[in-house]
């Protein structure tokens, strides 16, 4: 632990004459602000350079040709360009900083600032060039000039976040960063937390122990070298000399008077206070808050993909991607058919219900896999390893995801998406809906082609529960970026034969 932190330290073997090491707060938060002041003014500072780069390449290297009315003597000076730049840079930093980047709780997680700095950079050579069009600056913005900034501004500031991340990662300065948690109360999802915590070495969070909520027993046992503080009228020293940045209430068998007592303690001494909602295990960023005749209520209601925009946005690459797929795959489809066909003569394309968005059922299409008939009547399961039912054509065709082409034209129609949860069986799904918790969840949108747990390996008969929790994931955090990465790795992962 760093010096400059305030240490909690507990003997457990007498509550009532218990103390704390107390030390110094002062500049410990104002750290993490003045980090990101810094990484800011880098930021800027490099988007600045990046923008004057792409000017020189432009224009003054010879490089690339001038056309229309800028060849000869009208390239425009430098100076000319200073309103372009201006525009281009507060532009970026505001698109950065919507997305998020200069939050205290990122300043460790470079994949993270590594993924907002790419997004940001996308919608900002859009956005620059939609200004140019709109605002008519004087000289006009060339496009070319737009792309070569954006490829300049995207390699400075990699280099500079990783340069800054490496600074930030020391011990001293991590310590500093890591907001400290103490839980009251125990459950199973706050040892969930505790330990994903615990295992990453960038998470923004450092748990410092566990204080008995006030009923003075713990409903769940702590593991094993976690601080534990028996007493709760401790919890009144420790909010006092802020040995804590946040208080989670992971026990809601507490009397409400008691929780609402704790948030009001903690709204006193600038400690934030947060809520394990214990009650809704599914979908949890789907939680929102709203008033009904001037009474809160929590519930589950909105997810990405509710949002109408952001369905118009997944269909539309839907058909694009669909489009695409058939045009490329119809060589390939042609002769695995013909393999097929020769093995096992009859229809190449095999055909079967599945359920899709909101249980509702459809046709899919596979290049067939397996002899004919080969499914009894009345009997429904998964393909098992090394079965003698599969043709010898048909581990080449599911191993390298061939046997799911003709899924494009169920994608076109509307019956699929390019990615999503993969799509079951209704007669499978009657059973599991049952059995495993959260199942039906998943078909809160529409079912896949590929999906965040097939790229994980989960296909076929694998654990059901760790794939829900896969699905759920997509479902909560659903973005065109997640799809593309999806089908990024889809094309580079390799299923199991069987």
């Amino acid at each position: 632990m760093n010096s400059n932190r305030p240490v909690l330290s507990y003997t457990p073997d007498n509550d009532n004459n218990n103390s704390f090491n107390k030390q110094t707060l002062s500049g410990v938060k104002r750290f993490g602000d003045i980090l990101i002041q810094v990484s800011l003014a880098g930021d800027a500072l490099m988007i600045a350079i990046g923008l004057v780069l792409g000017y020189l390449v432009r224009y003054k290297s010879g490089l690339i040709p001038f056309f229309g009315e800028q060849a000869g003597s009208n390239v425009p000076p430098m100076a000319s360009y200073i309103g372009v730049y201006s525009v281009g840079l507060s532009l970026l930093l505001l698109t950065f900083s919507s997305l998020g980047l200069y939050e205290r709780s990122i300043m460790l997680r470079l994949r993270r600032i590594t993924s907002i700095i790419t997004k940001g950079l996308t919608i900002w050579f859009f956005i620059y060039i939609a200004f140019s069009f709109s605002l008519k600056f004087e000289p006009p913005i060339s496009r070319i000039f737009v792309g070569i900034s954006t490829a300049f501004c995207g390699v400075l500031l990699f280099v500079w976040r990783y340069l800054l991340s490496q600074i930030v990662h020391s011990k001293n300065i991590a310590d500093k960063l890591r907001q400290r948690v103490l839980f009251v109360g125990w459950s199973k999802e706050a040892e969930k937390m505790y330990w994903e915590i615990l295992k990453d070495s960038s998470h923004p969070y450092e748990v410092v122990g566990c204080i008995a909520p006030t009923e003075g027993t713990f409903s769940k046992k702590p593991p094993e070298g976690l601080q534990q503080f028996k007493n709760h009228k401790l919890i009144s020293e420790i909010l006092e000399n802020r040995f804590v940045d946040i208080i989670v209430m992971s026990d809601l068998e507490a009397r409400t008077e008691s929780i609402l007592e704790l948030a009001s303690s903690c709204e006193r001494e600038y400690v934030q206070f947060k809520l394990i909602p214990s009650y809704f295990q599914i979908l949890i960023s789907g939680l929102h808050l709203e008033t009904i005749s001037g009474v809160p209520i929590l519930g589950v209601s909105r997810l990405p993909l509710d949002s109408i925009w952001n369905r118009m946005l997944k269909r539309t690459m839907d058909i694009c991607g669909a489009l695409f797929g058939i045009i490329m795959s119809m060589p390939i489809m042609a002769f695995c058919s013909a393999l097929i066909y020769l093995e096992s003569p009859g229809s190449v394309i095999y055909r079967q219900v599945r359920s899709g968005r909101e249980g509702n059922p459809f046709e899919i299409l596979k290049l067939r896999s397996m002899k004919l008939n080969a499914e009894a009547p009345g009997k429904v399961g998964w393909t098992q390893e090394n079965d003698p039912r599969r043709l010898r054509i048909g581990k080449y065709l599911r191993e390298w995801n061939l046997d799911e082409l003709p899924q494009f034209y169920n994608v076109l129609k509307g019956d699929m998406s390019l990615v999503g949860p993969r799509p079951e069986r209704p007669e499978l799904i009657s059973k599991f809906k049952v059995e495993i918790p959260h199942y039906n969840a998943r078909h809160s949108a529409k079912t896949g082609m590929t999906g965040w747990a097939q790229v994980h390996g989960l296909r076929g008969d694998t654990d059901l529960s760790e794939r829900i929790q896969y699905d759920l994931y997509y479902l909560e955090n659903w973005s065109i970026w997640l799809d593309l990465q999806i089908i990024f790795m889809t094309l580079f992962t390799r299923k199991n034969a069987y």
